[in-house]
């Protein structure tokens, strides 16, 4: 697998506060990666930088390559929220990314929506969506963005654990279609488990990489993995890397 993004030696403060220091890792071609670490760790600055919102302090950010210290729109960003524009239907919130660029393809914006389960709700305004269907929304706007490099930021968070696993089960179904590349940024060990191809552990701030854990569970994965012993020591020695300071 080529090598979509790399981080290297990157180093960020904020006001004489080291936040990151010296990061360096690589993202893989068609990977799901996940970041976990303490609260305050630095995981959302991460995806700031990656973004273009911040430039590094020193370090490289490159994607495919190519140099995007301080660029903006190299990656397709979903955030906790929704961030669903509420004066636009469900099909126009998820044509936006393309629109943008000049390329927006209703008919696979119409195909992704019904293989969502949205099918009937294309001209539906998010106030009319439960909080599930909203994040599928963001979630198809970010799959239909051109970027190659999806990051999403602690996007189940908000909702309950029925509706997230059954939210995950849904992204990894799209996932395998697609095989684009996936950093995730979460709080949850369960679901880095479960989602991901390899879990990057930071350290407190300034956040170092504490270790890296290549998860072994075929693909697809079976939603009965969760509750099987090796799903669980796996849980444990991910807990115990991100509580040993």
């Amino acid at each position: 697998m080529g090598i979509k993004l790399s981080i290297e030696n990157m180093t960020k403060s904020f006001d004489n506060n080291k936040v990151l220091e010296d990061l360096s890792f690589q993202v893989h071609e068609g990977e799901f990666v996940s970041i976990v670490g303490p609260s305050g760790s630095g995981k959302s600055t991460l995806f700031h930088l990656i973004g273009g919102l911040y430039t590094p302090d020193s370090g490289e950010i490159q994607m495919d390559g190519k140099r995007i210290n301080g660029q903006r729109g190299s990656i397709s960003y979903t955030p906790q929220s929704p961030s669903l524009l509420p004066w636009r239907t469900v099909l126009d919130n998820v044509l936006l990314g393309g629109e943008i660029i000049g390329k927006k393809s209703e008919i696979e914006a119409l195909q992704m929506i019904e293989r969502a389960g949205l099918k009937g709700y294309e001209q539906a305004y998010p106030n009319e969506l439960s909080g599930g269907m909203k994040q599928r929304v963001s979630f198809i706007r970010s799959l239909l963005s051109p970027q190659s490099l999806i990051c999403l930021d602690e996007p189940f968070s908000a909702l309950d654990e029925f509706t997230r696993l059954e939210m995950q089960n849904w992204l990894l179904s799209i996932w395998e279609q697609d095989k684009r590349s996936i950093l995730l940024v979460t709080h949850n060990i369960e679901e880095a488990l479960y989602l991901s191809d390899r879990i990057i552990v930071l350290s407190d701030k300034p956040a170092k990489i504490k270790k890296e854990f290549t998860i072994p569970f075929p693909r697809p994965r079976l939603e009965s993995i969760v509750l099987s012993e090796e799903f669980l020591q796996w849980k444990k020695k991910i807990y115990n890397e991100i509580r040993s300071y």
